[in-house]
């Protein structure tokens, strides 16, 4: 069994856990570091603004547009 601290932000409070301690549905995670977590919404932005810019790529159009 792994003795690595897992960590979770969780999107009621806005807070870093260290462990699951809240419910499933508020959590994003698990994170290998606090920091991971703490940008976790960054994170997330960063990640959908480029999945948009592959299908609009996918798709032949301009992401700007």
């Amino acid at each position: 069994m792994s003795t690595t601290p897992e960590f979770f932000y969780n999107l009621a409070t806005g807070a870093v856990e260290e462990g699951r301690q809240s419910s499933g549905q508020d959590l994003m995670g698990p994170y290998s570091t606090r920091a991971e977590a703490e940008r976790a919404l960054q994170t997330a932005a960063a990640r959908n603004d480029a999945w948009d810019e592959d299908d609009a790529a996918w798709e032949g159009e301009d992401a700007e547009s």
